[in-house]
């Protein structure tokens, strides 16, 4: 009998259809290979692109949703570091790593696989995170070739990231945000506007796409230019809701400030090699060709912890209202939230004093600077105060009850977050404020402060203790000084008449409402330095009078604050990364252009005698200029020097802001006694403005300033002298209106012109104050004031006309230039005007602009535009606007 073994015997039929299979199985492998290989070639080379999902491909869609053209789309992708890529250039350097030490274990192997997941917002990934870094400083001279790997691999992740927080700061994910989001409208990628990534032909063709969005082709340019200029620019902008207004200078200041974040951001962990840059146009060349250079700097590295303590917002909201309140004690008390606060006690000259070495100026506003009659030398200067709202109006014209409403609920509402006692706070407050409505009503309005002759008047000390013998004045500044003061130093005064007036009202107030004033206007300043809370009180504040809807994003603030407080050695770390040497070369060619124009108009001018004339050109002559930034902030040394007494450590915000505030009061009592430096700067690189010295007759045009829409390389000069010129004009005619022609060429205020002269100024100058004083802003019915904003639109008018002229010139010079913008058919002179229009786009709330109105020296931008066209022949003549029309008015102010 055979024995029967269900498991191992085998059926024939079975067997035939299994080996089917098997043979199909087989087949497999062969038909997949070929997809992978493909797979792997796209990965590898990142054929087709690769859109990250949720990022790049959902961006994309919403730029197609809004019709950008398709450069906007090609821009964007090249923005950023393809993940793929990124993380096989990281594969690669651990590999090489691998090979050349096998025995030493770094990351688990999942740390590697999860690598594709990871956000590129943290701020300290796992591949730095690891002991891997510290191990390869060790080694880094036996392992050249791992070195330039992974310097490669930094590089990357660092275009990555600038992508990655650049979305980030979108305020949400709509439509308007993706224009908001980056300045230029992405057109320019947030780091290139600094670097060679564009030819001369794609700047342009960006740039007349941009232009051309803005400009409204159905307004006749004769009729308003500004509209024709910017009335598609609302289409495209929304104020955000952190801003009070959102023009071309807002945008321009956001871009700055992206950059400057990324370079506070960062933490390089690599030393730069010993290696030849001749070769290398700027830093930032050097930097992305092969090395990353090492900020070691004690400047640099003190700007990136006081970044990094503004960031802490955990510590910050741990620590409360503590850092405050015992500032608080050690200053008197603030009589608000300190009940056992004793007037006995309280000594005014010492509150003053104490306040003044933290920087802060109360009832007297008090400086050590140029005797504007003797501009060789330092001597101290008094002023009268400013206010806790912007000027003496907000508190005594019955119409503005609703602000100082608001001003009230503002103190009462940070007392009771310092612990005030609901019973005795809100007569407190009641009584603060009317002490400074008080306060108020005896500063000098602005019209009367506006020719410094008039109010200018030098005392020794000595002759200040007698005039007003209620107040200490030999201690105060003793105190100030650090050092025992000379009777006989001398006192610059602004402000004799107040200071009786202050003097006698403080000798009729209540001791208690005084320090709780004094210590108001100084928590004031204070209070955005910490939690939340207080941030918040203060928003509410900030909506009621200027109509801010929310705080601006935590990383601005603390942008600008590193920039405010640590301007210098922002600004060597933004030169030193960013910065062209072109720019600075073309700013000073146009300024000598424009300088050139002005002495040759100065000939032109019959209404002034020669004898004027002469001390005019002679001022321009002995102008000093000031482009880019000073040379100090390249020497490491001398850099470090100029914040060597500044402390700065990453877990106190609040001390750090203190320790700085000390430093700036050090640096300016220092001053006395000493002659004045003129080559100095006054102003960091990293910012976006200009500037004219009246006391120094000097220009200054900051590094942050040479962007777009004002310059660039490859812009036309038309545009170039259109915008950076018309500024340059604008700072040299500062020289010459109402205010800077009172001092000489040697900065001294000095009476250099002829009675005839000054006579015909004012009749010329009069017409420009009744010309803006006719303009109305929509939705608004009063006036621009056209006293007030007179300097400024005498700049504006000069700058233009001077600019355009440096430019005809320039033109006549280069015959064969190629000032044309593609897509644009406009002459080069068109485009000059159209590009001055267009920096002043924008749109603003009606409260800020009722603010400005009131409060500021300028005009809002839409009259900074008509107001200077509308004087200019020269412009109406390139348009051909027909004489009598809008912008082509038969009667012109000329003074420049």
């Amino acid at each position: 009998m055979s024995s029967f073994n269900p498991v191992y015997t085998w059926c024939v039929g079975h067997q035939q259809k299994w080996q089917k299979w098997l043979k199909r199985l087989a087949l497999v492998p062969i038909i997949l290979l070929p997809i992978v290989v493909v797979l792997i070639l796209i990965t590898k080379y990142n054929i087709g692109g690769n859109p990250e999902p949720g990022s790049h491909s959902q961006n994309l869609s919403l730029v197609n949703n809004i019709s950008l053209s398709s450069d906007v789309k090609t821009r964007y992708k090249r923005c950023a570091i393809p993940e793929k890529r990124f993380l096989h250039l990281f594969k690669h350097c651990y590999k090489l790593y691998r090979k050349l030490h096998p025995d030493r274990e770094l990351f688990l192997e999942t740390e590697i696989n999860r690598a594709p997941k990871l956000d590129y917002l943290d701020e300290n990934p796992p591949y730095f995170r690891s002991n891997f870094l510290a191990y390869f400083r060790e080694n880094q001279d036996k392992h050249r070739k791992l070195k330039n790997c992974f310097n490669k691999f930094w590089i990357s992740y660092k275009k990555s990231t600038v992508f990655q927080q650049r979305k980030r700061y979108k305020r949400n994910n709509t439509k308007q945000d993706i224009l908001n989001e980056s300045p230029m409208e992405l057109s320019n990628a947030v780091r290139n506007v600094w670097t060679n990534s564009y030819n001369l032909q794609e700047v342009r063709e960006e740039q007349s796409k941009l232009m051309r969005k803005y400009m409204n082709f159905s307004v006749n340019p004769c009729d308003n230019f500004y509209e024709y200029a910017c009335g598609n620019w609302k289409k495209y902008f929304e104020i955000p809701p952190d801003k009070t207004v959102f023009d071309t200078f807002e945008m321009v200041r956001e871009r700055l400030y992206l950059v400057l974040k990324e370079l506070l951001d960062s933490n390089v962990e690599i030393e730069t090699a010993d290696v030849d840059k001749s070769s290398y146009h700027n830093a930032k060349d050097f930097i992305e060709e092969n090395y990353v250079i090492y900020d070691d700097s004690d400047a640099i590295i003190k700007a990136k912890r006081f970044y990094k303590s503004c960031m802490n917002k955990e510590k910050i909201d741990k620590r409360g209202e503590k850092p405050l309140k015992k500032l608080l004690e050690g200053l008197g008390g603030w009589p608000l939230a300190s009940p056992e606060w004793n007037k006995d006690d309280f000594d005014l000259m010492w509150v003053l004093s104490r306040l003044r070495l933290l920087n802060n100026d109360i009832l007297i506003s008090q400086w050590i600077g140029p005797d504007i009659k003797d501009s060789n030398k330092h001597i101290i200067h008094i002023d009268q105060t400013t206010l806790g709202l912007p000027n003496r109006d907000y508190f005594l014209d019955p119409s503005n009850s609703r602000f100082t409403k608001a001003y009230k609920s503002f103190i009462l509402s940070v007392a009771y977050l310092l612990g005030a006692q609901t019973s005795v706070a809100l007569q407190d407050v009641n009584d603060l404020v009317e002490f400074e409505t008080k306060l108020a009503s005896i500063l000098s309005p602005w019209e009367e402060r506006r020719n410094l002759t008039d109010i200018y008047q030098r005392f020794t000390i000595e002759t200040l203790m007698v005039r007003y013998p209620d107040f200490a004045w030999s201690n105060y500044f003793t105190t100030i000084l650090g050092k025992e003061i000379d009777l006989k130093s001398t006192v610059a005064c602004y402000c004799a008449r107040y200071i009786r007036q202050l003097l006698n009202l403080l000798s009729k107030t209540n001791p208690r409402v005084i320090q709780n004033y004094l210590l108001w206007r100084f928590i004031r300043h204070r209070i955005n330095h910490l939690d939340h809370r207080f941030k918040e009180t203060e928003q509410k504040f900030f909506q009621a009078l200027l109509g801010r809807e929310q705080q601006p994003p935590r990383w601005q603030f603390c942008v600008s604050q590193t920039n405010m407080h640590l301007g210098m050695a922002v600004g060597a770390l933004f030169v030193k990364h960013y910065f062209d040497e072109t720019s600075k070369v073309d700013t000073i060619a146009i300024t000598e252009e424009i300088m050139h124009s002005f002495t040759s108009t100065l000939r032109e001018k019959h209404w002034l005698d020669d004898e004027t004339k002469n001390f005019a050109e002679m001022k321009i002559k002995n102008m000093n200029r000031k482009i880019g930034f000073p040379n100090f902030l390249l020497n490491q040394t001398s850099l470090n020097l100029f914040y060597n007494d500044v402390k700065i450590e990453e877990q106190f915000f609040f001390e750090n802001v203190l320790s700085v505030l000390r430093h700036a009061s050090r640096q300016d009592r220092q001053k006395v006694g000493l002659a004045v430096d003129k080559s100095l700067w006054s102003t960091a690189p990293a910012v976006i403005n200009a500037y004219y010295s009246r006391n120094k007759n000097q220009i200054m045009f900051p590094a942050g300033i040479l962007q777009p829409p004002f310059y660039h390389k490859f812009f036309p000069k038309s545009l170039n002298f259109g915008g950076i010129g018309v500024v340059i004009g604008h700072e040299i005619t500062h020289a010459f209106d109402d205010k800077g022609r009172l001092f000489d060429h040697e900065g001294n205020l000095q009476l250099w012109w002829t009675n005839d002269a000054i006579e015909k100024f004012f009749q010329k100058s009069q017409c420009i104050i009744d010309q803006y004083g006719q303009y109305v802003l929509p939705g608004m019915q009063a006036p621009l004031d056209g006293v007030i904003t007179q300097g400024e639109n005498i700049a504006d008018n000069g700058g233009l006309k001077q600019s355009f002229k440096a430019y005809q010139l320039w033109a006549l010079n280069n015959t064969h230039a190629d000032e044309t913008l593609p897509g644009l058919t406009m002459t080069g002179a068109q485009l000059f005007f159209l590009n001055f229009a267009q920096v002043w786009c924008g749109k603003q709330r009606i409260e800020s602009a009722r603010n400005q109105l009131k409060t500021s020296v300028h005009a809002p931008g839409m009259f900074r535009v008509i107001g200077a066209l509308s004087n200019s022949a020269e412009f109406a003549d390139v348009f051909s606007c027909p004489s009598g029309s809008p912008m082509n008015p038969e009667k012109k102010c000329d003074l420049w």
